[in-house]
């Protein structure tokens, strides 16, 4: 079981787990309300469209990334663009060149305590 709280992370030395093919996340720190978690991802890599209960916010670090939104609407961000996805809101992604997302989840996400 994970604990309740992680109060520092470090993405040098914490692990780094596969998320989906081409997809690595290090969750950072996380308490029950809020978490943040850096994601690596591989050009051409896919993140099928799926929902979660949690907010998402997030901002690319490094590299270029198409966001396809349950409404159809696109999101082509670059480094430095910053995103929001609400609750249940229906997203997938694709991975147009290596990039790098700093990601905030409210609450946190049980899933993704390591």
């Amino acid at each position: 079981m994970a604990p309740l709280r992680k109060h520092r992370g470090s993405l040098s030395t914490d692990p780094r787990v596969q998320r989906a093919v081409g997809i690595d996340r290090v969750t950072l720190t996380y308490d029950e309300d809020t978490m943040m978690c850096w994601f690596y991802l591989e050009k051409d890599a896919i993140l099928e469209m799926h929902t979660h209960v949690q907010s998402q916010n997030g901002i690319v670090m490094k590299g270029r990334i198409k966001f396809i939104k349950g409404n159809g609407e696109i999101l082509e961000l670059t480094a430095g663009d910053a995103y929001y996805f609400a609750p249940n809101d229906p997203h997938g992604s694709v991975v147009l060149e290596d990039t790098e997302l700093l990601e905030c989840f409210t609450p946190a996400r049980d899933d993704y305590k390591d």
